[in-house]
């Protein structure tokens, strides 16, 4: 991999699993908040799962879109010399987590406790989400059978344009983000880099058949209309659940859109009301920190 752009996202705390793949660890901020005894990602809320024990972690950082609203650099994507073998991801998840976190240890108090620094180095849950589109990388259904098989909740956060290998997958939830109501908003707002709308679409299909969710990141300005088009789109998928969550003005998404685009919670409820009353959807819960409303698909 070049140096320069690994050794930015090094600055920025990326744990590579191995020197010549892409492949990365990198906790989140509501990890580390966990950890210290503060608030925890709105997936514990919702789905019930302990944000200081779970990693996240990409098996690449290639993607084939290049979405307005996203944090990373697209600059900083490094090429890779080769894949990172599932097994090596699988044994390396323990060492980088533990190194991700250091630091903390040495700070053992009322706030992070030694209970909470032991179960964090005991993780119990992966999200495949990091950064990069996972199912660029050839052997992703085998490494969530190696996660699943050691035990861990498995999250696959994926973009939608390759339906055929998330087909294969069998991860404990399944994401597929779905940022427009048709095809015009997505090429926009997404940027792909091929024709891959009906692609999109075919793995919100798949999403009935599973434990899953969608994702729509909403932009104001961007893609904050047509409530009837994403309800159709919903309706079509089968999908349990599908969280509207608030664009977030981060990172290098500051370069592409403005704060405007960031939408107060109140405005991402409204939304989400109306895209539930177009379909057979209801408002399950809410987070308003994280700015995300989720929808429960009814029986």
């Amino acid at each position: 991999m070049p140096s320069a752009p690994c050794d930015a996202l090094r600055k920025q705390g990326y744990q590579f699993f191995s020197p010549d793949s892409s492949a990365a660890l990198k906790p989140c901020l509501w990890c580390k908040r966990a950890l210290a005894g503060g608030d925890q990602c709105y997936k514990h809320q919702f789905y019930g799962i302990s944000s200081h024990r779970c990693v996240q972690l990409t098996p690449t950082l290639r993607c084939n879109q290049r979405c307005l609203f996203c944090w990373r650099s697209f600059e900083h994507e490094p090429e890779e010399a080769e894949e990172c073998p599932p097994q090596v991801i699988l044994d390396g998840i323990h060492r980088l987590q533990k190194k991700a976190l250091a630091g903390y240890n040495a700070v053992l108090d009322n706030t992070v406790t030694e209970e909470r620094w032991r179960e964090a180095l005991d993780p119990k849950h992966v999200a495949i989400s990091l950064s990069g589109e996972p199912t660029l990388y050839s052997r992703l259904p085998e490494l969530v059978d190696l996660l699943n098989a050691a035990g861990y909740t498995t999250f696959l956060v994926s973009n939608g344009t390759n339906p055929e290998v998330l087909r294969r997958c069998r991860p404990f939830q399944t994401y597929v983000s779905l940022d427009a109501p048709d095809e015009e908003t997505y090429n926009a707002l997404c940027r792909p880099m091929g024709e891959y709308w009906d692609r999109v679409r075919e793995s919100l299909r798949l999403l009935g058949s599973r434990r899953s969710a969608i994702r729509i990141t909403l932009v104001q300005g961007k893609n904050d209309f047509g409530p009837g088009g994403y309800a159709a789109l919903l309706q079509e998928s089968g999908a349990r659940f599908a969280e509207v969550k608030g664009y977030m003005y981060l990172g290098y998404s500051r370069n592409r859109l403005a704060r405007e685009n960031m939408p107060e919670h109140g405005h991402v409820r409204a939304f989400a009301e109306r895209v539930a009353a177009a379909c057979d959807y209801r408002v399950r819960d809410e987070n308003p920190l994280s700015r995300v409303v989720v929808l429960e698909r009814l029986e």
